[in-house]
């Protein structure tokens, strides 16, 4: 491999890391994955990734999206993002890649993103809560369906990420 197949493939990896991060914050991070799966496999003339493949990555960013979109339509936990959930999301993001990838290896790497980022966005916006004064802060059910809706986009994204990677991979 070049060094300039190398520097893109690194560009490929980070770029899905961006994806789920985006996906955190309910911006179009399913979306960023399969553009950049698309560029991968334009790039390589479709040799590790087939259009089955892309076919199934369009559905699952499309089905993500809806989701994002059905649930901000009915004003459903919207995500604030604040400095403190930006960073708190990225100090849980590595720290859940350093716990899960002894465990798991490769998956653990994403599934410790993920949810080490799902983890920091979740404890800034409870702290943000915390100190608001009267009136009192979202009910349970409204910080719990922030926590269904993120970690099913989020799981989207994975499966995503999974596919595509066993493809290139296989």
């Amino acid at each position: 491999m070049s060094s300039f197949a190398a520097a893109g493939f690194v560009v490929f990896i980070l770029v899905l890391f961006a994806g789920i991060y985006l996906g955190l914050f309910g911006l179009p991070g399913a979306v960023v994955i399969f553009l950049d799966v698309l560029v991968y496999a334009l790039v390589t003339g479709f040799a590790q990734v087939g259009w089955k493949v892309m076919l199934f990555l369009l559905f699952a960013a499309v089905l993500a999206e809806a989701f994002d979109f059905w649930a901000d339509s009915h004003h459903l936990a919207p995500t604030p993002a604040t400095g403190a959930s930006l960073g708190s999301a990225a100090v849980g993001a590595a720290a859940g890649m350093v716990i899960l990838t002894p465990l798991l290896w490769s998956p653990g790497i994403w599934l410790g993103f993920f949810l080490g980022g799902l983890a920091g966005l979740l404890l800034a916006e409870r702290r943000r809560q915390s100190r608001l004064s009267p009136p009192p802060p979202s009910p349970a059910r409204a910080f719990l369906t922030l926590i269904g809706l993120r970690a099913g986009k989020g799981f989207l994204s994975l499966i995503m990420i999974f596919v595509s990677l066993s493809n290139i991979y296989s």
